[in-house]
């Protein structure tokens, strides 16, 4: 039997959002007040996104409970995949001393905290992004900030501030190509609508993580590194979205900005004085990284001979990180995935839920709705996680580690990290059970439905999707049809809508459960969430507020 979503169950516009909301309300609040584990937060949140189903928008249980299952296997993979093996390449560097390593070279290279946080966390993240995506981009470079010596809170903080700008066009363009797909609009429009609206931001957020960490004061010795890494992305953001297409844009973006700011440090560097928070001032008269017959990989890490360390630690520390960025490019070509995926890639149609579900207008067009289908696709050679787990083991012989070390070290890393796989499973789990009932629809119709405020409202309306989902592309999803639809009846630019949809989406992407528990993971705070979400939360609101008032701009 096909079960027809309701967006208004209580025939109460107002009363049936109050009750849609309470999932986000109870994942997020308890993740927030900190007095409880987000794995915990997470299960009582899915129990309450299942209650609402079930019990609200009159879901068939066994619908409800696969959507669940659904979401939950996803969480693990790829999500979960790609966490997993990315702290694998990160515990073997650290253990063989190149983290160490690196951390000089880059301290020598940049002395100065906020330039690091730039070159990091916003350019190098911004590569990242373009090929990988998915979490990939703030568990490397909160782990790099850490081991660079920045405390722990405020380098998962600044990580996914950082992760903002790139995001709609990460992975190789898939949030927009995908919004094309969804919508039937031309991608190459789409494109260049977004590369309209976006670099205004890539401009803004070196500029607006500086001021983050460090306050104004911070910012008035470091404009020139935070104008040239912010310029030269925004520039090559907007030149290849316009001109070439969605595919390409942050990986050529990441790149130019970090080679222009290395050529600016060359020839300048800040001289004014400005001394690090003092947490972090503290931390800096403190050994970081890994002494030498040591390890910081965490509990349960075996130490490293101080003679293997030595000779691990030699060569170039950047030689990990390369074979990780060549193997994301190479994993992230579109021609790469389609091979891959044409002989390694089983789908697995969910009980209960495959072709169970359908939405209705005006949520979708009324024209040739089709049943939501709900298929897990296993394309375990195809995806990120696994370009990850090559590079890892790559780098694993090229710094001296034998096959034995890596698996014990591999067995360490999953120990460590499967309280947080739990936790991301459960919040993607809670996800899919909102975007299956129409809970999802039923918020996004109240921001609808705000008339001549809509391309304020609407570009929230991808801000609220990312922040449920945890990805720009399922927002797209979601969302995609009904800003297309909604735009066209107030006689807007639905190019102009659409891609809004997905550049309000990137502010959301902070405060999103499933990358702050990534964060969390990579700094090793487990546990303390609360305080990640509590730190990025305003600025998350105060960036989706600015999008949606230049698309209103753009609108008139």
């Amino acid at each position: 039997m096909i079960w027809q979503q309701t967006y208004d169950p209580f025939g109460s516009r107002w009363l049936s959002t109050l009750v849609a909301a309470l999932p986000v309300v109870v994942l997020l609040g308890l993740v927030a007040l900190g007095h409880i584990r987000a794995w915990m937060a997470a299960l009582l949140g899915l129990g309450a996104a299942l209650a609402v189903a079930v019990f609200a928008f009159r879901m068939p249980a066994p619908a409800a409970f696969g959507s669940a299952l659904y979401g939950a296997a996803y969480g693990l993979f790829p999500i979960g995949w790609i966490v997993l093996n990315v702290m694998f390449l990160h515990t073997l560097t650290v253990q063989s001393g190149r983290f160490e390593v690196l951390r000089q070279r880059l301290t020598a290279l940049a002395p100065d905290r906020r330039v690091q946080l730039i070159l990091v966390a916003y350019s190098f993240g911004g590569f990242i992004e373009g090929s990988a995506g998915f979490g990939a981009p703030v568990a490397i470079t909160a782990a790099m900030l850490m081991q660079l010596g920045f405390a722990p809170i405020r380098a998962s903080a600044m990580a996914l501030l950082a992760n903002t700008a790139p995001v709609a066009f990460g992975s190789v363009g898939i949030p927009i190509t995908t919004l094309a797909q969804v919508t039937g609009l031309d991608v190459l429009e789409l494109s260049k609508m977004a590369g309209r609206q976006l670099p205004v931001f890539s401009l803004l957020i070196p500029f607006w993580v500086v001021v983050a960490y460090g306050g104004w004061r911070a910012l008035v010795g470091v404009w020139p590194a935070a104008l040239v890494a912010g310029g030269t992305f925004a520039l090559m953001q907007f030149l290849v979205s316009n001109f070439h297409g969605p595919w390409l844009v942050d990986t050529a973006a990441g790149l130019v900005s970090i080679a222009s700011l290395v050529v600016l440090l060359r020839f300048w560097q800040p001289r004014d004085g400005w001394t690090p928070p003092e947490e972090e001032a503290e931390l800096a008269g403190m050994p970081t990284g890994r002494t030498l017959g040591t390890t910081a990989a965490g509990p349960g890490s075996a130490a490293v001979p101080e003679g293997k360390a030595v000779v691990r630690a030699a060569g170039n520390p950047w030689v990990p990180w390369i074979l990780l960025a060549a193997t994301l490019f190479v994993w992230g070509l579109p021609t790469v995935k389609k091979s891959f995926d044409a002989f390694s890639a089983p789908s697995f149609p969910v009980a209960g839920i495959h072709q169970k579900v359908v939405r209705v207008p005006p949520v979708v067009e009324a024209h040739g709705v089709k049943p939501e289908s709900a298929e897990f696709k296993l394309n375990w050679v195809s995806a990120t996680g696994t370009g990850i787990l090559l590079a890892g083991i790559l780098a694993g012989f090229a710094m001296g580690f034998g096959p034995r070390e890596m698996l014990r070290t591999y067995g360490e890393t999953a120990l460590r990290v499967r309280g947080s796989l739990v936790t991301i499973a459960a919040m993607l789990a809670l996800g899919n059970v909102t975007k299956y009932s129409g809970a999802d629809a039923t918020l996004g119709l109240a921001l609808a439905g705000t008339g001549a405020f809509y391309p304020f409202f609407g570009t929230l309306l991808g801000w609220l999707g990312v922040a449920l989902t945890g990805s720009d592309t399922a927002s797209n999803v979601l969302f995609g049809g009904l800003q297309k639809i909604t735009s066209q009846q107030l006689g807007l630019n639905p190019y102009l809508m659409c891609a809004a949809n997905s550049v309000g989406g990137v502010m959301g992407k902070m405060i999103d459960a499933q990358s702050i528990v990534v964060a969390g993971v990579a700094t090793r705070v487990h546990g303390q969430e609360g305080r990640i979400l509590r730190t990025v939360f305003g600025h998350s609101i105060a960036l989706a507020a600015l999008v949606g008032l230049l698309v209103t701009a753009m609108s008139r």
